[in-house]
């Protein structure tokens, strides 16, 4: 078929790579199609179209001019049209070169990415709703960039959540639920989407770098047992699979793109598993026993491979060429260093938008003992991350006992209300007791819970850190309704027993901890509070006395006096001062105060009160970070 296809990730923020975008590449690929990879600046995206459109017709006209070596100057005119871009390279001081590269300006100037596409398949992934404005946008955009709109895919979570609001708001009918069926993309195909191998090559064909990576991405089960309201798991994977077989998945990887370190399971509920058993032995199959180590592959042969393979020769030019630079840096010899970097030079391979591959190809003699007397790999630990986390409710002696047969690092366990605090604690003895003894949990707040909840949940584990001398770090992640129209695109709901000011103040603290509270008591109590009391404090405390609590309180300081030895002109006690005229209000006064307080905004003309006790007590909260700094 050879068809164009493009598959985009919205450039938003994210940990993990789109597994379901990975497996689409491989079933094109298995067509014979030539897929690309884009997360970025969509019109980015079209400059680079334009551009590579210019260059491919210089090349026609004066082919014995390496047009690529102005690639990045062609970029930047072709996006903002400034001719003193081009000014230094005297290529340009002919008309007849100037006024092709000035058509092709005007070209994306009207827009002709759009009026002529070039792909004729696109596909969107979509994953948390409230990334809503920079995904519709996205699709928007993309889907102009396909020769036919029947053959824009839009697919991930947020699409399988809200269809009609996807359809409402770009035109296009989004796939729900996973690609399970055979056929799912072109009727007639027996390829199943869902069941085939990712395709890691595609990752290398973009700038962004997901926290997340030198992993195997997997499942080994689908779906989840459980029916929590809060969960939009049985509407992504309606179906809870036992068992989904690795050892192929694994096998393929490593053939294609090498062996990866970590083996990362995005399973939902792998203990509710019939075949437990049989995974975590599968798992110590494919290398991950306790104990199992990694010595990382030829990441140069691999790539050198895969282009002779032709496979994904964008991919492996971009990798190519970090390599090269990587083997610069590591060279101890100057003169080995300088020599090598004007070969590179020379053969136009320092930037992916100047190498090619036959030029990469004609090197190899040359860089790869290089590349091997640079890179030593060393023994490392490998780990198993059942990242979503296991179900506590379902722990026992014999399931965790089976666990830590496989190098968990860390165990996850849900900790969602403090209803389960009693069910928790006995699966985290049990897990310890197993030997497995660095843990993390999620805490789900902002839902159905209070704001005590969080505090004692959080305190449970610093005390269960002590009491069983084990590592556990805490997660608090607050709740966001998938359905709600008021709320999908944002991050604005406030649960029931909430407020906007209490999720400010939960949020400050996670900001200096980064986002994560760990084994240390005096750590906790300085973040959190030391008891229940000193955390109402904290939830009504203004914001920048959170974030700067050791410059605003000097009760604190004292707390911490073996540690806190920097002092500064700047520290003061504003905080206990506010603390003192807040409680120093009349009960009425105080609820009013508690009012405005709750609503966190604090400009001018954001508020009524024409009390002059509350508007003291108001006057604390408006003081910046800014202020802070100063």
């Amino acid at each position: 078929m050879n068809r164009k296809v493009l598959l985009i990730e919205p450039n938003y923020k994210n940990k993990y790579p789109p597994m379901g975008l990975m497996k689409i590449a491989t079933y094109y690929r298995i067509q014979g199609d030539n897929v690309r990879f884009y997360k970025g600046d969509m019109k980015a995206l079209a400059v680079e179209l334009i551009c590579e459109d210019l260059i491919e017709h210089l090349e026609i006209v004066y082919p014995e001019i390496f047009w690529k070596e102005y690639y990045q100057s062609l970029f930047e005119f072709i996006k903002i049209g400034r001719y003193s871009i081009l000014e230094e390279f005297d290529i340009f001081d002919s008309e007849d070169v100037l006024e092709i590269v000035k058509e092709f300006r005007k070209r994306y100037r009207d827009k002709e990415y759009f009026t002529k596409p070039r792909f004729d398949k696109v596909g969107i992934t979509t994953l948390f709703t409230f990334y809503w404005n920079i995904t519709i946008n996205t699709i928007n955009f993309a889907k102009q960039l396909c020769k036919d709109e029947k053959d824009v895919m839009v697919g991930g979570i947020m699409a399988t959540l809200l269809p009609n609001e996807v359809y409402e708001a770009t035109g296009i009918h989004p796939f729900e639920g996973l690609l399970d069926k055979p056929g799912a993309i072109d009727p007639g195909d027996n390829l199943i989407i869902d069941q085939l191998s990712l395709d890691y090559s595609i990752l290398e064909e973009i700038d962004y770098v997901y926290p997340a990576n030198n992993a195997y991405f997997a499942y080994m089960t689908r779906g989840c047992v459980n029916k929590c309201k809060f969960c939009a798991v049985p509407r992504l994977e309606p179906q809870y699979c036992d068992y989904i077989s690795l050892k192929e998945q694994i096998k393929i990887t490593n053939e294609r793109f090498g062996t990866q370190r970590d083996l990362l399971l995005l399973d939902n509920n792998v203990l509710a598993s019939k075949c437990y058993e049989q995974i975590i032995d599968e798992i110590k199959e494919c290398g991950f026993g306790q104990g199992a180590t990694y010595i990382a592959p030829n990441e140069y042969e691999i790539t050198i491979r895969n282009l002779r393979d032709s496979y994904n020769d964008r991919a492996y030019i971009r990798k190519a060429v970090k390599i090269y630079k990587d083997t610069i840096d590591r060279l101890k010899n100057e003169d080995e260093k300088t020599q090598l970097y004007m070969m590179f030079v020379e053969k136009h391979c320092l930037y992916h938008y100047t190498a090619t591959k036959e030029a990469i190809l004609e090197l190899d003699e040359i860089v790869r003992p290089l590349y091997e007397k640079t890179h030593k790999p060393s023994k490392k630990k490998r780990i198993v991350d059942f990242n979503q986390g296991i179900d506590s409710r379902l722990i026992t002696n014999e399931n965790m006992k089976k666990l830590s047969e496989v190098n968990i690092y860390p165990l996850r366990i849900a900790f969602d209300h403090w209803k389960l605090h009693d069910i928790y604690e006995n699966s985290v003895e049990r897990a310890v007791n197993s030997g497995i003894k660095n843990l993390s949990n999620y805490l789900l707040y902002n839902f159905e819970d209070k704001p005590d909840e969080l505090y004692y949940r959080l305190e449970m584990n610093v005390n269960l850190c002590e009491k069983l001398d084990a590592s556990i770090y805490s997660f608090p992640m607050k709740y966001h309704p998938i359905n709600d129209p008021e709320f999908f695109m944002n991050r604005d709901y406030i649960g029931v027993h909430w407020n906007r000011k209490f999720i400010r103040a939960v949020q400050a603290v996670l900001n200096s901890t980064k986002g994560k509270i760990g084994r240390g008591k005096e750590f906790f109590e300085e973040a959190f509070g030391s008891n229940i009391d000193e955390f109402h404090k904290i939830l009504w405390m203004p914001e920048t006395f959170i974030i700067y609590r050791r410059q605003y309180d000097a009760n604190l300081r004292e707390r911490l006096a073996e540690r806190y030895t920097n002092y500064s002109e700047k520290d003061c006690d504003l905080a206990n001062e506010w603390w003192k005229k807040f409680n120093a209000l009349s009960p009425k006064k105080l609820e009013r105060a508690k009012e405005i307080i709750a609503l966190n905004k604090f400009k001018e003309g954001e508020y009524l009160c024409d009390d002059a006790d509350i508007e003291s007590v108001l006057w604390y909260y408006k003081t910046t970070r800014n202020d802070a700094e100063k």
